[in-house]
């Protein structure tokens, strides 16, 4: 890692010399617009629109429209001018409780490392932020640019992390907050027992970029000269319209059987973070009836064979010709009492297949 910022921490009276360096990198797939024809590289000039002439890089200075269409032209020197008592200095002005801090401020993130001269009073201030259970809140200077930040002890290194100003944040004037939307304690209970049920140790590890795999898939069968063959997962059924204690219901039921959540469509047709239960439960009844019916089918086909079996017993042997079960004399006379309709029926059978049979002559 290369730094990006040399400056001093100033916590009190201390000074700890230390350097920052970017925490965070973006691991998008970079593409270059190109000409569709032959490849080649699509270039940007810098382009005047009063003269129409092309501006080389140093000719060229900030500047600031006003609302009328006017422009202020600021060049560096008047930017050096502007006060930035933090350009090198991370200036710590309190602290506050971790739970204070409301992540929607939170920008960038950045390591802080110790010069070596510094690295004592750096481990100290490491080591009391992480008992403490508190975090700086400081200002700095970075690309010119004067941020709020906020420094924390983690995996044994301080980060700084710059926030927001509050006139940052925009408000969020939707029209339903107006609106009285009442939620009934029912539902309630049952959308705190989901969350419940949902509940885990969050682990990043377990999360992965599917599309950034998928994109750097197809750039390298593109070279390879493969073809790409995309899964065919089918088109996901679209969502009854229900009732929203009949989802939450169905949420429950998949997230205590273990089934998959998803998005699924829920009341008038509004997008849910709710577990695809319905295609969920379906598929498991479609598995159990198919597991009964194979299970039916299984004892019927071995009943109809013991039939075929014993009929073809009876039948065996040349036209003309008794059974070796004809042969064997007078019938046994039934144990099992008349109720038995299955033994009866079959005795009855082999009784009249007896008398239609011709003797054999003596």
């Amino acid at each position: 890692m290369h730094s990006m910022w040399k400056g001093a921490v100033s916590f009190g009276l201390v000074m700890i010399p230390v350097r920052l360096y970017a925490a965070t990198e973006t691991r998008d797939i970079a593409f270059r617009q190109v000409h569709r024809e032959d490849g080649g590289r699509i270039r940007f000039r810098r382009f005047c629109t009063i003269d129409e002439q092309e501006v080389p890089y140093e000719d060229i200075a900030k500047g600031y429209e006003m609302p009328g269409g006017e422009m202020v032209i600021l060049t560096e020197e008047d930017m050096a001018e502007l006060p930035l008592p933090t350009t090198r200095n991370i200036e710590v002005v309190q602290f506050c409780p971790i739970e204070q801090l409301d992540t929607i401020l939170l920008n960038r993130s950045y390591y802080v490392e110790p010069e070596a001269a510094g690295a004592r009073a750096y481990c100290l201030l490491r080591d009391a932020l992480e008992q403490s259970g508190k975090i700086a809140i400081a200002q700095v200077a970075l690309r010119q640019r004067e941020s709020l930040a906020v420094m924390r002890a983690r995996d044994g290194v301080l980060v700084l992390e710059t926030l927001l100003w509050p006139d940052e944040i925009r408000d969020p004037a939707f029209a339903f907050l107006a609106d009285n939307i009442e939620v009934r304690p029912q539902e309630l209970r049952m959308a705190s027992s989901l969350i419940e049920s949902m509940t885990v140790d969050f682990n990043p590890d377990e999360f992965h970029d599917s599309y950034r795999e998928a994109l750097q898939e197809l750039v390298a069968a593109k070279t390879e000269g493969r073809e790409v063959v995309q899964p065919d997962l089918g088109e996901a059924p679209a969502g009854e319209t229900t009732s929203l204690a009949d989802a939450l219901r169905a949420s429950l039921a998949a997230a205590r059987g273990g089934g998959k959540l998803g998005a699924v469509r829920d009341v008038a047709g509004e997008e849910d973070e709710a577990p695809a239960l319905r295609r969920a439960a379906a598929a498991k009844g479609t598995v159990k009836s198919t597991a009964r019916a194979k299970a039916g089918s299984g004892r019927s086909a071995q009943a109809k064979a013991s039939a075929d079996g014993k009929a073809g017993t009876r039948r065996t042997g040349a036209p003309g010709e008794t059974n070796a079960s004809d042969k064997s004399g007078p019938k046994r006379p039934a144990t099992a009492k008349a109720g038995s309709s299955r033994a009866k029926a079959a005795s009855d059978d082999d009784a009249k297949t007896a008398q239609r049979r011709p003797r054999r002559a003596s």
